[in-house]
C-alpha cells in the first residue's frame, strides 16, 4: 500500500510533481471520504476522522478526569509537602500522556485524540512547572514575575512534544504560550492593565498593544513559512499553518479593532470595515478561510462584548456587512481569488501560493 511517505519520496525523487501528487492525495482521501465532496481549492479540516476517534477521546477524558481525582486524593494526604508531590505527579502524568501518544498518534494517526493529548500534556505541565517555579505569595501580591520562568519552560515541553508527534494543534498551543508568557512579562514590566480593553489599545499607557501586535504578525510569518513550504497542502505543514492562522488572526485584529473603536465615533465602524476588507484581500490570496474567518468571529464578540454594538445603527449595521461578507466570499471564493491573483502583481511570490482554481 502506499502511503503519504511514499508520495512525499516521490515528490523529492523528482518522479512527481506537486501538483500529481496532490491530485493523487485528494482522490486517495476522497475515496477514504476525508474530502468527499470538497470543492477544488477547498481548505480540509478534519477534528476526527471517525466515531472511533470519539469513542477514545471519550475515553481519554474520562481517563485523565479519573486520574486528576485519584492525585488530588494523593497530594491531599501530604499537605506538608504538596507543591513537591503536585510535581512528581506531574511528571508521572506527563510519562503517561506520552505513552498514549506514541499509539494513538504516532501508530494510530488519530486525529482528534491527539489534539486532546496535546492539551493535555501542554496544561500538566503549566501546572506541574507552576507549582515548583512560581511562587504564591507574589503573585497574591499581583508580582507575576515568577510565572515567566514556568511559562517558557511549558512552551519548550509543548514544543519538544511537537518535535515528537508533529501534532499541528501543538502549534497552536504553543503560539498561545509565548502570548500569554509575553503578556505576563509585560505586567512585569508596566504593570496589571486595569481592564480588557488596555491589553490591546494603542493609546494605553503600557506596552502590551504592541506586545499583542507583534506577536500575531510573528504567528502569522510562522504561518506562511508552512504554508509557503507546501503549496498544494499535501502535507502536514499545512495543518500546522491552519492552526496558528487560528491563532494570528484574532492577536493582530483584537489589537486593531480595539485600537480604533476606542475613540467612540460613528467613523470608527467604517474604519473597522476597511481594516476587514484588507485582511480578506490578504486571507483570499493565501488562500486560508480560517484566518479570516477568526479574524471576523473575534470583531464581532468584541463589538457585542465591549460595545454594545447593537444599541446603534452603526454597530447593528457593521456586524450585518460583515455577515454578508463572509456569505459572499464563502459562495465565490475560488472565483474572487481567480481575479484577484490574476490581477495583483504578486511576481515570484505565486510559486508559494496555492494555485487558482
Amino acid at each position: 500500500m502506499i502511503g503519504n511517505d511514499d508520495i512525499r519520496a516521490a515528490v523529492a525523487s523528482g518522479l512527481l510533481t506537486e501538483a500529481q501528487a496532490a491530485s493523487l492525495t485528494a482522490l486517495a482521501d476522497s475515496r477514504r471520504g476525508a474530502r468527499e465532496g470538497l470543492d477544488p481549492g477547498d481548505e480540509p479540516f478534519e477534528l476526527f476522522r471517525g466515531f472511533n476517534e470519539v469513542f477514545v477521546m471519550v475515553g481519554l477524558a474520562i481517563l485523565g478526569a479519573g486520574w486528576a481525582g485519584v492525585v488530588g486524593w494523593m497530594v491531599a494526604d501530604r499537605l506538608e509537602t504538596w507543591r513537591s508531590t503536585a510535581v512528581i505527579y506531574s511528571a508521572i502524568s506527563a510519562g503517561l500522556i506520552w505513552v498514549l501518544a506514541e499509539y494513538f498518534i504516532r501508530r494510530r494517526r488519530m486525529v482528534g485524540p491527539a489534539i486532546l493529548l496535546s492539551l493535555g500534556f501542554a496544561g500538566n505541565a503549566a501546572f506541574g512547572l507552576g507549582q515548583h517555579f512560581a511562587q504564591i505569595f507574589m503573585v497574591a501580591q499581583e508580582d507575576y514575575s515568577s510565572l515567566i520562568l514556568p511559562g517558557l519552560l511549558t512552551v519548550g515541553a509543548v514544543f519538544l512534544f511537537w518535535l515528537r508527534f508533529k501534532v499541528p494543534f501543538a502549534m497552536a498551543l504553543i503560539a498561545l504560550g509565548l502570548f500569554a508568557t509575553a503578556l505576563i512579562a509585560g505586567a512585569t514590566r508596566s504593570g496589571t492593565p486595569e481592564n480588557l480593553t488596555d491589553i490591546f489599545v494603542f493609546s494605553a499607557e503600557s506596552s502590551f498593544a504592541w506586545i499583542t501586535l507583534a506577536l500575531g504578525v510573528a504567528t502569522f510569518a510562522a504561518a506562511m513559512v508552512f504554508d509557503g513550504s507546501d503549496p498544494h497542502r499535501v502535507t502536514r505543514r499545512s495543518a500546522q499553518g491552519f492552526w496558528l492562522h487560528l491563532v494570528a488572526a484574532p492577536m493582530i485584529i483584537n489589537t486593531v479593532a480595539l485600537s480604533i473603536l476606542s475613540n467612540e465615533s460613528p467613523a470608527a465602524y467604517t474604519t473597522i470595515l476597511g481594516a476587514m476588507a484588507s485582511f480578506a484581500v490578504v486571507a483570499i490570496v493565501i488562500d486560508r478561510r480560517s484566518f479570516l474567518l477568526a479574524a471576523i468571529a473575534y470583531v464581532v464578540s468584541v463589538l457585542l462584548t465591549l460595545n454594545s454594538a447593537f444599541e446603534t445603527f452603526e454597530g447593528a449595521g457593521l456586524i450585518f456587512g460583515l455577515g454578508a461578507f463572509l456569505v459572499i466570499l464563502g459562495a465565490f471564493w475560488a472565483r474572487i481569488r481567480a481575479i484577484l491573483l490574476a490581477a495583483l502583481p504578486l511576481g515570484g511570490l505565486r510559486d508559494y501560493l496555492p494555485p487558482a482554481h
